[in-house]
């Protein structure tokens, strides 16, 4: 999966597997989970519509964040980053993340765009990582 908002893999792990890894993998690169939206519940509860698993965890660097928010104050609105995991109707589970140069360069901040790229490296990484996970 790749677009001009996010870049991502189609992972052998099962869908709770990939929630795990993708927790521990972006906890190697500091980042945290401050949000877990469980759309698919969401969906279910609200519209009694059934999809199959659909995540998304707001992930987030606290020390990048921070340098992000003394740059930019109002900068929060584009924070934190999200990563999706998900299941296709055929079963298969995708990870994939927010490109952060693609969503800050809405930024007009030169500290921004070089915040936007670590960031990116990090999640490239954690990509990689989930790409190599292999099930238990």
């Amino acid at each position: 999966m790749s677009n001009r908002f996010g870049f991502g893999s189609a992972v052998t792990l099962a869908f709770d597997a990939a929630i795990e890894t993708v927790t521990a993998e972006l906890a190697k690169e500091g980042f945290g989970v401050l949000s877990d939206i469980d759309v698919a519940a969401k969906m279910k509860a609200k519209l009694d519509k059934d999809m199959p698993p659909y995540r998304i965890l707001g992930a987030c660097n606290p020390a990048l964040a921070y340098q992000a928010i003394s740059a930019v104050a109002d900068i929060g609105l584009l924070l934190p980053c999200n990563v999706l995991v998900r299941q296709d109707e055929a079963g298969q589970v995708h990870v994939e993340f927010m490109d952060p140069q693609s969503v800050l360069s809405l930024v007009d901040h030169p500290d921004v765009g070089t915040l936007a790229q670590q960031v990116k490296e990090s999640l490239v990484r954690v990509n990689d990582a989930m790409k190599r996970a292999a099930p238990a």
